[in-house]
């Protein structure tokens, strides 16, 4: 299965402008990442999860990238308690103790409180990331940055760097396949410490393979003038539609909201319940 591939599907979130849903990605991220508030980030997460479905991603295209994404997450919250079980106590100012954790030290209904808000606001962005990766046409997204003023070559970066992923990816199922045809083990059967060191043994091909279609890549470009002249043109070019300024209008409300109950309600980026 395919990670971070773009996927060609006749959905409304497709017909989207790359630079409209870049400009949507940074108003709902900067919000969430703005506001401690579990009232509004399981708002945008379930605002999240319903444009999730309108793009028909399905969960199969996502499964492997969710199960890392959630031990990232489980691991950050573990750290984070472990290191500062007091958090939470500090930033909402009360003390609720539930029971001893570990010789003196205690869990608290603050702590807990804080701790189920960081992992929602973390977890609330990342179906935004994956609405924007897999609905994305990494050429259109280009033109669309270039055509607001950044310059071609940049623009030309991102969508490199946006398809490298999935070629990346294929190239080590390539490899692994041919490896595993020559009696390299891979699956389950075989022990974890025997899996890494076959999967190391697919690395260093890759990293190889990556650098000589680097090279390709860069003598095509150079043959063909790329970066010669002050403009470009672009086929993947679209223009703004009605159903993009609605989506940014969405958006900024969405943005707007967040931000003016932090400042005007909570007089705080934290919800306290606990006052």
């Amino acid at each position: 299965m395919k990670l971070f591939s773009y996927n060609v599907i006749d959905t409304p979130i497709h017909k989207l402008s790359g630079l409209t849903k870049l400009i949507c990605f940074f108003f709902l991220t900067f919000a969430v990442m703005f506001s401690y508030d579990i009232r509004t980030i399981l708002g945008v997460m379930i605002f999240s999860f319903v444009i999730l479905r309108i793009s028909k991603i399905k969960y199969s295209q996502i499964r492997l990238m969710i199960i890392y994404v959630l031990i990232f997450l489980v691991t950050n919250a573990v750290i984070s308690f472990l290191f500062s079980p007091e958090e939470g106590v500090a930033i909402y100012g009360t003390r609720h103790d539930l029971f001893n954790w570990f010789g003196s030290n205690k869990v608290t209904l603050e702590g807990l409180f804080y701790l189920f808000t960081k992992f929602f606001k973390y977890a609330s962005v990342i179906p935004l990331g994956i609405i924007f990766l897999l609905t994305t046409n990494p050429s259109e997204f280009a033109s669309s940055l270039n055509s607001v003023g950044i310059n071609y070559k940049a623009a030309y970066a991102v969508a490199l760097t946006l398809r490298y992923f999935p070629d990346t990816q294929r190239n080590y199922q390539d490899i692994g396949l041919a490896q595993q045809a020559r009696g390299l083990d891979l699956s389950h059967k075989a022990k974890f410490s025997e899996r890494f060191k076959n999967a190391v043994l697919i690395v260093v091909p890759l990293i190889f393979s990556t650098l000589d279609r680097i090279d390709l890549i860069s003598n095509a470009m150079d043959l063909r003038g790329f970066g010669k002249k002050k403009k470009r043109t672009w086929y993947t070019a679209r223009k703004m539609t009605r159903l993009d300024y609605l989506a940014l209008f969405i958006s900024a409300i969405v943005f707007f909201g967040i931000i003016s109950v932090s400042v005007f309600i909570n007089q705080s980026r934290y919800y306290n319940p606990f006052i």
